[in-house]
C-alpha cells in the first residue's frame, strides 16, 4: 500500500487528487496539508495539518509520496522539506523561478525521486510529442502558442505553454520568444505567445503553425481538472522506488 501526503488539500486539485486517491485500491492518505483550514476533516478520518507542521507531520505518518499541487513559494519549502524526510515528490505546482527551481533540484538530486510536469493529463504529454514532429517539418513556417485559463491562474503563461515553447525550440533553434504584441512592428523569425485569463476555463493550450496557403492547429483542451489529478497520482504510484533524480512525465508514461 502507497502511503500519500498532499498540500494544498483543501484547494481545488488538493481535494480532486484526494478523492483519485481514495479511489485506488493500492494508496491510502495519511496527511493533508493547507495554509488555511487545520483542523478539518478530510476522508479517512485525516484531519487537515497546517503547512508549518509540515516535516513533523511527515515524520510521524511516514507517507511513500508527497503530491503537491500549491503555489511556488510554498511548493519550494515543501520540496526541500519532504526531500530532507525522504519523501518522493509528485509536483505540479507553475510558475517557479530559476533559482527556485535550483533550489528544488539540489534538494531533490541524490536524495529521493521527484516527477515534476506543469501538466500531468495524459494528453497534453501526447501534444507535445505532436509539437515536437510538426516543428520539426515545419520549420521556416510562423509559429504562434495561445493559452487560456481561469481569471484566477496567477503565473503567465502557463506552465504547459512554457513547456510547448521549450519542445517548439528544440526543433526550430533558440529564436526569439515574444510575448503578446503591441503597436507597430514587423513580425521576424520569432515565437509568439499569448495569454488568455477568463471565466473558469480549465485550460486551453494551441499551437498555431501557419505557411503559404495555408495553416496547421494543434490543440490540447482539459474539459476536467479530474484529468490533472489522475496524471498526478498516477505519477505518484509510479515514483515509489525509482532512483534518485527528477522525472517528467514523459518518463511515467513511458514515451522518453
Amino acid at each position: 500500500m502507497t502511503k500519500v501526503a498532499v498540500t494544498g488539500a483543501l484547494g481545488r486539485m488538493g481535494t480532486l487528487v484526494i478523492q483519485e486517491i481514495l479511489k485506488a485500491e493500492d494508496m491510502s492518505l495519511v496527511a493533508g496539508f493547507d495554509a488555511v483550514g487545520a483542523g478539518k476533516n478530510l476522508p479517512g478520518d485525516i484531519v487537515v495539518s497546517d503547512s508549518l507542521r509540515l516535516k513533523e507531520v511527515l515524520a510521524s505518518t511516514r507517507p511513500d509520496v508527497l503530491i503537491d499541487f500549491t503555489i511556488a513559494s510554498a511548493s519550494v519549502e515543501t520540496v526541500c522539506t519532504a526531500a530532507e524526510e525522504g519523501v518522493s515528490l509528485v509536483v505540479g505546482t507553475t510558475g517557479f523561478s530559476q533559482d527556485q527551481l535550483a533550489r528544488m533540484r539540489a534538494a531533490i538530486e541524490g536524495n529521493v525521486a521527484a516527477v515534476i510536469s506543469p501538466n500531468f493529463s495524459v494528453g497534453v504529454n501526447v501534444f507535445w510529442k505532436l509539437l515536437a514532429a510538426a516543428a520539426e517539418a515545419l520549420k521556416d513556417y510562423d509559429i504562434e502558442v495561445i493559452e487560456a485559463h481561469h481569471n484566477q491562474k496567477k503565473d503567465a503563461p502557463s506552465g504547459t505553454a512554457l513547456a510547448a515553447v521549450d519542445v517548439l525550440k528544440k526543433a526550430v533553434g533558440d529564436v526569439p520568444v515574444v510575448y503578446g504584441r503591441e503597436g507597430i512592428m514587423l513580425r521576424g523569425k520569432e515565437i509568439g505567445v499569448h495569454a488568455v485569463r477568463a471565466g473558469d476555463i480549465v485550460g486551453d493550450h494551441t499551437v498555431l503553425f501557419a505557411g503559404p496557403g495555408e495553416r496547421i492547429e494543434i490543440k490540447h483542451q482539459a474539459h476536467s481538472r479530474t484529468a490533472f489529478a489522475a496524471g498526478a497520482v498516477r505519477a505518484a504510484r509510479w515514483v515509489v522506488g525509482k532512483e534518485p533524480g527528477i522525472y517528467s512525465m514523459a518518463d511515467v508514461l513511458g514515451s522518453r
